[in-house]
């Protein structure tokens, strides 16, 4: 009897098994979902649709800059700090793409939790949203991470609603704290740099 009901459920071209072996990487079956679905949008955020080609140049722009950052390596720990942006899965992907290892991180975090967390993922670089900074702050110093990438929360959005988004949120609503870290890099900034920077091909390992 088979009790997987859930398959009556199953559009017709869905099928009920996949082929766990067809991809040898998360890397190759993105550069394959990006290629074939390039057209189509993949993520909405604040009335926003990015379209997976977009994403496929903004994750690939992300992982050449991680790759030529100074001390970076394949396998190294990259930590992301945000709530659900569109900046969280072109980093996501970026990581990935740049055969780099993901270290999801509670916003909430204190900051006891937050470097308790940094130092047992050995993370080196971290990307994160700038309404979070003052905690990542408060504990660096103290750290692994040689790396921070800093966001505003309207980044990715089209102009002019990038500006003012994150002008509301900054200057109206005043929940953008004042912080500051030592060679902290806006994640815009990172993009333009990745944009100019080879990727290198990632050899992974059976």
């Amino acid at each position: 009897m088979d009790n997987k009901v859930w398959l009556k459920s199953y559009p017709k071209n869905m099928p009920a098994e996949i082929d766990a072996d067809q991809y040898s990487s998360l890397p190759q079956m993105l550069e394959e979902v990006f290629s074939k679905f390039s057209a189509r949008p993949t993520f909405h955020n604040l009335s926003y649709s990015m379209a997976y080609a977009e994403l496929d140049r903004l994750s690939r722009n992300f992982a050449a800059y991680l790759q030529n950052l100074p001390g970076m390596s394949q396998g190294d720990r990259v930590a992301i700090i945000s709530p659900n942006l569109l900046q969280y899965p072109v980093v996501l992907f970026g990581i990935l793409r740049a055969g780099m290892t993901v270290v999801n991180v509670n916003p909430l975090y204190t900051p006891r939790e937050l470097a308790h967390q940094l130092a047992d993922s050995g993370a080196k670089a971290i990307v994160i949203v700038e309404n979070f900074a003052p905690t990542l702050e408060a504990v660096v110093a103290d750290t692994a991470v040689e790396h921070v990438i800093t966001t505003q929360i309207g980044d990715l959005l089209s102009i002019p609603k990038r500006w003012l988004i994150n002008f509301v949120i900054k200057r109206v609503n005043k929940m953008g704290p004042s912080w500051h870290i030592d060679g902290a890099i806006p994640l815009r900034e990172a993009l333009d740099q990745g944009a100019l920077a080879p990727l290198k091909p990632v050899k992974l390992s059976g």
